[in-house]
């Protein structure tokens, strides 16, 4: 494939016609060749990256004369709907050439990130080795061309999402999930958020460049905004070198990073309910504005759609069980509970989920009771009280005085951002 490396100066974005004119030239070169192709977008839990275009066009393009199969990278995350399916990719795809990753099962050990490594770069806090595990269809060699479709933004894990983030970890398995998630809880999420080049990361670009290189994948990669839910695609990259990732990794902290000037007092974020259905979800309200809330502040979030905590039976019955109950109990409750011990991702989640006795965490839904919302540490408001108040048809992304004269600062998607405090 050709490299692209495109940013938009226009503030609206690239237009779907020159989308779709560089992936086009991109791919020419080796079209006519393919036999068999893997098409790996995220889910729909991704809705805003521009991903779900980019699939239905390189399916469109490339089915006449191939194969195609596509595997959203779901991770944790449960299999997609097919309204889902539809809402991302549109109506054309025959819903049988969709893959369902299992991050339990379906997954093989290709190498080991050796303890030595681990321990330099956490800096000591972790010690243990790490396995490498990948979905088997990945080493499958009747596939041409493995194309990897993502977005670009600050994340909590690994500190900017996609490359090959979206490998070891949307089509990984349990080991590397786990260790992932606990390293980057570990090290601490504000040392992580919205930077290149952390642990994690540097675990990944160590598999990378010693497990996989030999397999046929190249990475398609976006930086977005979605400002009132409209998608804006700023920049395109596509290729296999890491420089490429980093070119998306500067224009995402221009475009998706929003400094405040002064601590948040009250902060409201809304989680769309097609999205959002899970704490472990919805949790990224907390992550994406945790360094912009005063301490002794407020986060209120309005979840409509959210059920429940985890995003499968055993990590929602750990939720339920120790609850977000800060980093110091979560480190304690490894050492002496085996079945947190066995599920670092949950521990992980657990720490980053909570403030710490920082700032109030509100969760605002009917979808579930408040005595369950209120066992694992948040406060709990019904959501048509809350939606009330702060009613978020009538509230615009930033600061809001209410007719009440009370500020509050309101985000309408955490999952495209992040708000932390400075200039």
């Amino acid at each position: 494939m050709r490299s692209v490396s495109m940013a938009s100066g226009n503030p609206s974005g690239f237009t779907d016609l020159e989308l779709f004119d560089a992936i086009t030239k991109s791919i020419a070169g080796i079209q006519n060749s393919l036999k068999k192709v893997l098409l790996l977008p995220p889910d729909f839990t991704r809705l805003h990256s521009g991903a779900g275009k980019i699939t239905a066009f390189l399916y469109d393009l490339l089915s006449p004369a191939c194969e195609v199969d596509i595997m959203p990278t779901l991770g944790t995350h449960v299999a997609m709907t097919p309204d889902e399916i539809r809402a991302m990719y549109g109506e054309r795809i025959p819903l049988s050439r969709f893959i369902v990753h299992n991050w339990r099962t379906d997954v093989e050990k290709i190498g080991v990130v050796p303890a030595e490594f681990v321990d330099e770069i956490s800096e000591g806090l972790v010690r243990e080795a790490i396995d490498v595990e990948l979905n088997r269809r990945l080493l499958d060699p009747s596939y041409d061309l493995i194309l990897s479709i993502g977005q670009v933004v600050p994340h909590e894990v690994v500190g900017m999402a996609n490359y090959s983030k979206n490998l070891f970890v949307g089509c990984g398995g349990s080991s590397m999930i786990n260790a992932s998630h606990m390293l980057s809880a570990l090290y601490g999420i504000e040392r992580v958020l919205g930077r290149d080049f952390s642990p994690v990361r540097k675990v990944f670009d160590y598999a990378e460049a010693r497990f996989i290189r030999q397999l046929p994948i190249q990475y398609i990669l976006t930086v977005t905004t979605a400002p009132e839910g409209n998608i804006l695609l700023h920049g395109l990259f596509i290729g296999r070198d890491r420089s490429l990732f980093e070119q998306a990794v500067a224009l995402s902290r221009q475009k998706n990073i929003t400094f405040v000037g002064r601590p948040l007092q009250k902060a409201v974020v809304f989680l769309d309910a097609r999205e959002f259905k899970s704490t472990w979800l919805g949790n990224k309200a907390v992550y994406r504005t945790r360094m912009a809330i005063a301490d002794g502040g407020e986060l209120i979030i309005l979840a409509p759609g959210v059920e429940r905590f985890g995003e499968d039976e055993n990590i929602d019955r750990l939720i339920a069980k120790y609850g977000y109950c800060g980093r110091e109990k979560v480190l304690s409750l490894i050492q002496t509970e085996n079945d947190l011990k066995e599920n670092l991702s949950a521990a992980a989640h657990l720490i980053q989920g909570s403030s710490d006795g920082r700032f109030s965490i509100a969760y605002c839904t009917e979808k579930m009771n408040g005595d369950s919302v209120r066992g694992v540490g948040y406060q709990y408001i019904p959501y048509q009280e809350a939606a009330q108040k702060y009613n978020p048809g009538a509230l615009r992304d930033g600061s809001n005085i209410l007719p009440d004269g009370e500020e509050i600062y309101y985000i309408s998607n955490p999952a495209i951002g992040l708000w932390a405090l400075g200039a």
